[in-house]
Order: structure tokens, then C-alpha cells, then sequence
């Protein structure tokens, strides 16, 4: 995880709606979020090779080029970004996608539509520091 302060967590989007991508943009964004975006699987592969790790990702099912599960498993090869919490947002709701969304290595899945006040709740969550273990 990044070692920025909390108002300088970097967020990656990848969602392929540009006015829910600017929604998701404009929450973030209010909480002190800086935000990167990605609009499709091909973009999405880019930030994975070359940007650096951000704090969280919030990524659709249903992107052109690759979708949501490819981009995950994916992801999860890859040693740095194992740790990275990841939210999967989009409209596959049926249980076998939660189920293997999740089984993939997402850290939480929410379906759409959702309410902004409880996406921010859940990443509240996935950020908050690890309690120190008691000794």
C-alpha cells in the first residue's frame, strides 16, 4: 500500500460509463481521493504495468477488450498489486458472479446502482490501518 496521508490515497477507476466514472470521480474526489481513471480492459492493463500502486480499485465486470473478472485474475499474478483491495462495481448481481467475483480475490463486491454514501463506507473500510496486534 501506498504510504501517502489519507487526503493523498490514489484510486484507480475502471469503468467504461463516463457519467458514472464521473460520479464515482466527483465522490472520491470530495473525500480527498486523487483519482485515476481507466476506461476500458486495454487501459486498465496499462496502469498495471506502468503506474504506480494506488491504495484501492473500484472496477466494473463489463468493459470492452478484457472484462472485470480477466482483469482481476490478472491482477492477482502479479506480486506488487496482491495486496491492493479491489471493489468490484457493476450490474452482474446474480450470486454465481458475486461468488466468483470474490473467489477471484476481490475485496468486496457491490452492485449497481449503488449509493455513494455506502461505496465511500466500504472503502473507508478497506483503508482503515490494520489494528496492531496485541502482545
Amino acid at each position: 500500500m501506498n504510504t501517502h496521508s489519507p487526503s493523498q490515497r490514489t484510486i484507480l477507476v475502471v469503468e467504461d460509463d463516463p457519467p458514472l466514472a464521473k460520479l464515482i470521480q466527483f465522490c472520491l474526489a470530495r473525500e480527498g481521493f486523487e483519482v485515476r481513471q481507466a476506461a476500458d480492459g486495454e487501459q486498465a492493463m496499462q496502469e498495471f504495468e506502468l503506474a504506480p500502486l494506488p491504495d484501492l480499485v473500484i472496477m466494473d465486470v463489463m468493459l470492452p477488450y478484457r472484462n472485470g473478472y480477466e482483469l482481476l485474475a490478472n491482477l492477482r499474478q502479479r506480486p506488487a498489486w496482491n495486496q491492493v483491495p479491489v471493489i468490484m462495481l457493476t450490474s452482474r448481481g446474480r450470486e454465481e458472479d458475486v461468488v466468483q467475483g470474490l473467489d477471484l480475490g476481490a475485496s468486496d463486491y457491490l452492485i449497481k446502482p449503488f449509493r455513494p454514501p455506502e461505496l465511500m463506507a466500504r472503502i473507508r473500510k478497506l483503508l482503515r490501518p490494520a489494528p496492531k496486534a496485541v502482545t
